[in-house]
């Protein structure tokens, strides 16, 4: 035990010993032994201190980034609403031009036919099973359409009302083999009778007959309406189309032409119906 008090290892001790005895003893007499133990007691808890700020800022980042999401999906959802809405009036828009486009033409048209009386209609469905581009338009006898009346296209002649609901009406056109129209070369006023054909049909085209074999029709003539059929069914001077040949019948008494009508049959959107013309109804004997 001695030689242990006596080494260098107890003397160092002692040293500290007597150092920390000395600092405690300022600290008592200074009043200073308490910002001592809170500088003591700060540097431990320092870590735990900034391991729980840690903690705090990415709980705080966590809901912060779960409010923001509420907020984008609410955003998203007025955005999806505003576009929806914004859809609706540009379909409404188009309605609103396409019917004022509708309204044009039929003044157009009545501007050239003032003695006939139109109702303008759009197509809103065709006869698939039909060789001759039938199709049903949106007005009916309660828009005052009745069988048989006229139906033409800015373009010219698109054929008939075959049969009529309240607020809709089935259209057969000038390519159909059942419709006759008595017809007129414009250039050299001979007439004849435009028809379907089956052949042509399918090409667009129909046939006008019965022209005399001194006829002087050519390809590039105005075919338009006589109003001399017996039916009284057209008004004159509707263009009809366009003679694209003349060739001889197989019997060779007359001639017949090749039509292409101004109207275009299998692509139509709007007609107007004629309702009353001069003479409508009137037959011819």
């Amino acid at each position: 035990m001695q030689e242990f008090f006596q080494s260098t290892k107890a003397k160092i001790l002692l040293a500290v010993l007597v150092l920390l005895g000395a600092f405690m003893l300022r600290a008592i007499w200074t009043g200073g032994f308490s910002p001592m133990a809170s500088q003591l007691l700060g540097a431990v808890a320092t870590p735990f201190q900034r391991a729980a700020a840690d903690v705090s800022s990415g709980v705080d980042h966590f809901f912060e980034r779960f409010v923001r999401a509420g907020q984008t999906a609410d955003e998203n959802e007025k955005l999806k609403s505003e576009i929806v809405r914004m859809n609706k009036q540009l379909v409404e828009l188009e309605e609103l031009r396409e019917e004022n486009r509708r309204l044009k033409t039929l003044v157009g048209i009545q501007e050239e036919h003032k003695d006939m009386e139109m109702v303008p209609a759009a197509l809103i469905g065709r006869d698939y099973n039909s060789r001759f581009g039938s199709f049903t338009i949106d007005k009916g006898s309660h828009h005052g359409i009745s069988p048989r009346d006229p139906v033409i296209s800015e373009e010219g002649l698109v054929g008939i009302v075959s049969e009529v609901g309240l607020t809709h009406s089935k259209v057969i056109t000038i390519l159909d083999v059942s419709l006759n129209v008595g017809a007129m070369d414009n250039r050299v006023r001979e007439t004849g009778i435009v028809s379907g054909n089956m052949e042509l049909a399918g090409e667009g085209k129909c046939l006008m007959n019965y022209l005399s074999r001194e006829s002087g029709a050519f390809a590039g003539d105005l075919v338009i309406t006589s109003g001399s059929d017996k039916s009284g069914l057209f008004p004159e001077g509707l263009v009809i189309g366009t003679i694209t040949e003349v060739q001889a019948e197989s019997s060779g008494l007359s001639l017949y032409a090749v039509v292409e009508p101004a109207a275009p049959i299998y692509d139509l959107h709007d007609v107007c119906v004629i309702t009353d013309f001069l003479g409508q109804g009137e037959v011819i004997g």
